[in-house]
This record gives structure tokens, sequence and C-alpha cells, in this order.
């Protein structure tokens, strides 16, 4: 059985762990060093990017004929 592609490439997909390292890691050390909460659109970044990702996984998994409505 072969595998669907995802909506990324190799280096997309490693630039948005990339990413999605340093926007995650960023938000609980700007927390600690700013008193605002400007921590939160780190945070937000993060889970917009962690979300790209978990939808690439599912492309991936997807069977190669399958469509996306099945």
């Amino acid at each position: 059985m072969h595998q669907g592609s995802g909506i990324l490439t190799t280096r997309q997909r490693r630039l948005a762990w990339l990413g999605f390292l340093l926007a995650a890691l960023q938000a609980p050390v700007s927390a600690w060093l700013v008193s605002d909460d400007s921590w939160l659109f780190s945070l937000c970044v993060s889970l917009m990017v962690a979300t790209v990702i978990i939808a690439d996984d599912a492309a991936r998994r997807r069977p190669a004929g399958a469509r996306s409505g099945d």
C-alpha cells in the first residue's frame, strides 16, 4: 500500500519542526523575562505550526488513491 504525499516537502517539514520548537521554547522564556502577556503570541504561533505539522502527518498516512472526503 502506497502512502500519500504530504502537503509539505521534507525541507519545509524540517523548518516547520524547527519553527515550532523555537516558538514553543521562546514562550516560557518571554513569560519569565517580560511582565506583559506578549508571550501568548509565541504560544499561538507554535500551536498554528503544530496544526500544520499534524495536517501533514494525516495527509502522509492517507493511502495515495484516497480522497480527503473519505
